[in-house]
């Protein structure tokens, strides 16, 4: 098969994945094997590319958000036959046995492992996943417009539960990237007042098309206290302002997972008042079935642009310097 491959960790550019045939992966057992049509790039595989997450393994076959159609079943395998539609997304598989898997945290997992870190991803004509952990993929949605979904999507969904912003609240959004554009209308469609903080002037256009109340700069103080907030920037810088922008008990969720360090903070006004800073880590299973579910609801559409799978370094370049609004997916079959 044919896949983008990297070889060696470093800063994105010419030759940093490279197109080259590798062997057909094989099913083994619980497996099932997809034939992968589009793979949406994410802000993760430039950490997993460029080394800011610790080291897995090379050769690497990067890419977790994969839409393509089960092709070929491993022994023991009864979820899904050949001819289903299904996802790919981050998590790959958990101990399942755990305190954390045992309590509805396997996100927590000591054991867990990920798509395009531990394990070869999307971006590639084949990909291996264990039935467990694959998704049935809604039949409103293309396979374009499901792709971004499976991460962006999952853990922006994740991302507002965790900023505790209830029906009707006001959310505050720093950064308006891929998963922004799918947390946005979630929140919406729960009846939230959507307040967006970004540094490009585009981005700002496209939330305010998309509904939200206000829009400002990055840093900008927020012209209400907010109730909860996202920092989906991977910018320390922000969580000040952003903290300072909270109401009394209001919470700001990191959703990355990475973040350039945290400038130190005054106390008050940052955390007094009982508030709270937290992270998101990866997904549960259930996370992304729900998401699912009220996406078809919505409907969510996200909004894409396609890149053939050879392209994935421009793709990944673009979508890091705001050049598009929404995710690049690359196209891996014709």
């Amino acid at each position: 098969m044919k896949a983008m491959l990297l070889r060696e960790r470093g800063p994105l550019g010419p030759g940093r994945l490279r197109l080259e045939e590798v062997e057909d992966p094989e099913p083994g057992a619980g497996v099932v094997r997809v034939r992968v049509t589009v793979c949406a790039t994410c802000r993760t595989d430039l950490h997993v590319i460029e080394g800011d997450l610790p080291a897995a393994r090379t050769p690497l076959v990067p890419g977790h958000q994969a839409v393509g159609v089960v092709d070929r079943i491993g022994p023991g395998c009864s979820r899904w036959r050949p001819g289903r539609r299904v996802g790919i997304a981050w998590l790959r598989s958990t101990c399942s046995t755990c305190p954390f898997c045992s309590s509805g945290a396997e996100n927590l997992c000591e054991a867990a492992l990920f798509t395009g870190y531990h394990a070869d991803g999307g971006y590639a004509d084949y990909a291996l996943v264990p039935e467990a952990y694959a998704y049935s993929i809604p039949d409103g949605f293309t396979d374009e417009e499901a792709a971004p979904l499976l991460c962006a999507g999952i853990i922006g969904y994740r991302a507002l539960r965790r900023s505790e912003v209830k029906p009707g609240g006001k959310l505050g959004i720093y950064g308006f990237g891929s998963s922004a554009h799918v947390t946005i209308q979630v929140a919406l469609h729960r009846g939230c007042e959507v307040f967006v903080f970004t540094r490009d002037e585009a981005h700002r256009l496209m939330a305010r098309r998309m509904g939200a109340t206000w829009v400002g700069g990055a840093v900008d103080p927020s012209p209400v206290p907010l109730d909860g907030a996202i920092l989906f920037a991977p910018a320390g810088e922000i969580v000040p302002p952003a903290l300072r922008s909270l109401r009394k008990g209001g919470t700001l969720a990191l959703a990355g997972i990475h973040v350039s360090t945290i400038p130190a903070m005054e106390y008050e006004p940052h955390l007094f008042h009982e508030k709270k800073l937290t992270s998101v880590t990866a997904n549960t299973r259930a996370d992304g079935e729900e998401l699912l579910r009220e996406a078809v609801e919505i409907p969510i559409r996200p909004t894409t642009r396609l890149y053939p799978m050879e392209q994935a370094v421009q793709a990944l370049a673009d979508a890091r310097d705001g050049r598009i609004d929404g995710t690049a997916v690359l196209r891996i079959a014709p």
